[in-house]
């Protein structure tokens, strides 16, 4: 009896030494999770520069987090950072669905400005639909209660606002990195065809 109980205070006190190990390895886990998306998305669209639109949507849907973790005083902690894992995901899904329209509309010989709007135009309804219909779904998890309440209360409200952030930001600002991504694809190519002329 008496052994056990100085392993049980030992086992306490290391608790958040190794919550705080493992909060850390998840920062690696958010640089592959990125680089796992953008290679993916490289090999699809046979470019390296167009899968940059959709990586750089996913900073703006963590400012959503940040805000929100700010407001409501939540920590960082180990849920958190697993709901972040899910945003990169699911930001890089509404990314994802304006890039591939707007780069079919460039292969119809559509200029690159007027495709990247209109990817964005016709896109945001489904953009609605998908983003709204996962955030009711998470809804649940922001006002649980009782035992647990407070790991899905961080997993939900990480997710939530990431994802209002990247459903009215991303939709912004993604056709403007595609318009800049494209465009300086192309004055490499050309670049290169006037060395090789």
């Amino acid at each position: 009896m008496h052994a056990g109980g100085p392993t049980t205070t030992h086992q306490k006190r290391q608790s958040p030494d190794q919550e705080q190990a493992v909060g850390n390895q998840v920062y690696y886990v958010f640089a592959v999770a990125l680089l796992l998306v953008y290679f993916v998305l490289a090999g699809q669209y046979e470019s390296w520069l167009q899968p940059l639109a959709v990586i750089f949507a996913v900073p703006i849907s963590l400012l959503g987090t940040v805000a929100a973790l700010g407001a409501t005083g939540m920590p960082n902690d180990l849920y958190t950072q697993i709901g972040l894992v899910l945003l990169i995901a699911l930001a890089a899904k509404n990314a994802i669905l304006v890039v591939e329209y707007a780069r079919e509309k460039c292969a119809g010989g559509m200029e690159v400005a007027e495709a990247a709007v209109e990817a964005a135009r016709l896109r945001f309804r489904p953009i609605l639909m998908t983003s709204f219909a996962f955030i009711f779904g998470m809804l649940p998890l922001v006002f649980a209660s009782g035992a647990g309440a407070g790991a899905r209360a961080s997993i939900g409200v990480a997710v939530v606002s990431g994802m209002l952030a990247s459903t009215f930001l991303a939709v912004l600002f993604v056709p403007a990195f595609f318009t800049v991504l494209e465009r300086l694809a192309r004055w490499r190519k050309g670049a290169a065809g006037a060395r090789i002329r």
